[in-house]
């Protein structure tokens, strides 16, 4: 069974060894047919601390670390303009 895998933006890296990554998408409405842009924020654990605010990273679901935390990075696909 292979692991989820996501695409977002480092949104917080106000802790220590974690980041908040914000995952967009778009979902249709059932009834009207527009197409709304919805985003999920996911706790996000970063071992060695190599991001920075606004990169665009690649992630993948794991066994849980903490309460709120199931999710590890593997890699960091473009730096962003971060603080």
């Amino acid at each position: 069974m292979a692991s989820k895998t996501l695409q977002g933006t480092v949104l917080s890296k106000k802790m220590d060894k974690t980041i908040t990554v914000v995952v967009p998408r778009r979902k249709k409405h059932p009834k009207y047919g527009k197409y709304i842009n919805l985003s999920t924020k996911y706790l996000v654990h970063d071992e060695k601390a190599q991001t920075s605010e606004g990169d665009q990273v690649l992630i993948q679901e794991c066994r849980p670390i903490s309460k709120r935390k199931n999710w590890k990075l593997v890699e960091v696909m473009k730096k962003g303009a971060g603080k």
